[in-house]
């Protein structure tokens, strides 16, 4: 009985935590899902593509300008100062001004390797949004610290809201790709101002080298591994963007853009497990169980709504989108199996993360882009599109890596029945494919004996856990007023 008081406790962190940010952002998700389909009404997948392929680029140079700056800021033991902030604001302004001109004067390459019309032009006016964006990190960092999470929800809100609301007006006088550029900046450009009013410290320019070398010190051993993983995001531009165009690059897009949206579940969980892993970190049974349960309950809460979206997507994608985004129905699966086997074992790299066994997951992330890209580039110039959602699954394989190292850092994990569910739910989002017999596997798992008594109890820990995060959610309103 002792045992088991502290995994529910950490379970009661996990999913009392969880339901309240999902909550949270499934509204936030909810809008975008909207905005979008007004959106793509009106552009299209070649021009949707074109910006995708951007803003990957632009996504992945914005995650190394941070270089551990932002984890410092939040993450550090101590007391921050106004000239911490400052600091890091003058630091990233002047560094991310640098990288803009530097990628600018790479555009020429960029442009030769993948002969895209007006790919230049919408690269020049979005990289120039680095330095804007990562001068907003210091104040958004603030507010994490502050655990102001409700003024940052409503500011990042809003963010959305100018979007769309510019988006979609260019859209409809016909400005295309541009369309989605301009919504861009005026969201960017929203979020800056709106927080830097929330942020009471002056933003005076600052020089402290000093300080400047423990920032990015402290924070750049765990960047380091995000920025290996994040590579991934480059396949799809310079890859398929080179072989097969801006229009597949769009389709790849917004089948991601819906996978992730559908299964946003899993970078909650993720946010709440490093700090509940952390507090049982020197138990190693512990952190074990802990692990193994919240795999078990990702696969479920990630899983079961994309296996749904394969039935009512091949009627709402061309009734919402039109016929000519009916190849995202195709990508679905391939991009959705991936996300599900994510959902086993990225609590592994979590955990890895508290231990402090950084390397390791840095060692995995290679692995993995290396498999995922080299894949990519065989079987996008052999079979098309096809061919990049088979090196999603292919890629599957380097989890081997990343459950090994976790293996030997915290002791045996019985992860049968995490991947006895997400391979019979992988199978089955493959139904329109192979048949209905596809959903047999599914049936025979769930079914059986061990399963049931499994969901029952997460059942009834999970509706107990969103009634918690439902309450919390309306008291934190009642005290916003």
């Amino acid at each position: 009985m002792e045992d088991r008081a502290p995994g529910n406790g950490l379970r009661a962190q996990v999913l009392g935590g969880g339901a309240y940010l999902v909550l949270r952002q499934g509204l936030g998700i909810a809008l975008s899902l909207l905005g979008l389909t007004l959106l793509l009404k009106q552009v299209g997948p070649k021009e949707y593509g074109l910006y995708s392929l951007v803003l990957g680029i632009y996504t992945y140079l914005f995650s190394v300008g941070q270089m551990g700056v932002g984890v410092y800021l939040v993450r550090r033991e101590g007391r921050s100062t106004p000239e911490d902030f400052q600091q890091a604001f003058t630091f990233l302004a002047v560094w991310g001004t640098v990288l803009a001109l530097l990628v600018t004067v790479a555009l020429p390459l960029l442009e030769r390797w993948l002969a895209l019309e007006a790919f230049s032009a919408v690269a020049l006016a979005v990289f120039a949004g680095l330095p804007l964006g990562l001068a907003t990190l210091p104040l958004l960092a603030y507010l994490e610290r502050e655990l102001n999470f409700k003024r940052v929800a409503l500011v990042e809100l809003g963010g959305q809201l100018v979007y769309y609301a510019i988006a979609l007006l260019l859209a409809h006088r016909g400005f295309g790709v541009w369309a989605l550029v301009w919504g861009w900046w005026g969201q960017q450009l929203w979020v800056f101002f709106r927080l830097r009013k929330a942020v009471p410290i002056p933003l005076r320019p600052s020089w402290d080298w000093w300080k400047l070398k423990d920032m990015v010190g402290y924070g750049l051993g765990f960047s380091s591994s995000i920025w290996v993983w994040q590579l991934r995001g480059l396949v799809a531009p310079l890859i398929v963007g080179k072989y097969l165009g801006p229009t597949e690059v769009g389709y790849i897009g917004l089948a991601t853009r819906l996978v992730e949206s559908i299964a946003f579940v899993k970078a909650v969980a993720w946010r709440v497990s490093v700090s509940a892993f952390a507090r049982v970190q020197s138990d190693k049974p512990k952190l074990a169980r802990a692990i193994v349960e919240a795999s078990e309950l990702q696969v479920l809460a990630t899983g079961l709504p994309l296996l749904v979206f394969t039935f009512v997507g091949p009627y709402l994608v061309p009734s919402l989108l039109g016929p000519s985004w009916m190849p995202v129905i195709l990508l679905f699966p391939f991009i959705a199996v991936g996300y599900i086997v994510n959902a086993v074992f990225n609590m592994h790299s979590s955990a890895l993360y508290v231990l402090r066994r950084n390397l390791d997951v840095t060692l995995f992330h290679f692995f993995h882009v290396a498999l995922f890209a080299l894949s990519s580039w065989v079987g996008v110039r052999e079979w098309g599109l096809l061919g990049y959602g088979w090196a999603e699954v292919l890629a599957l394989l380097s989890y081997v890596v990343v459950s090994r190292y976790a293996v030997r850092a915290v002791g045996p994990l019985d992860q049968r029945v995490a991947l006895l569910w997400a391979s019979s739910i992988g199978i089955a989002l493959f139904w329109q494919s192979l048949g209905l017999w596809a959903l047999l596997p599914m049936a025979a798992v769930f079914f059986a004996p061990f399963s049931r008594a499994k969901l029952a109890k997460l059942w009834r820990e999970v509706t107990s856990s969103t009634t918690s995060g439902v309450k919390i959610m309306f008291q934190e309103g009642e005290h916003g007023k």
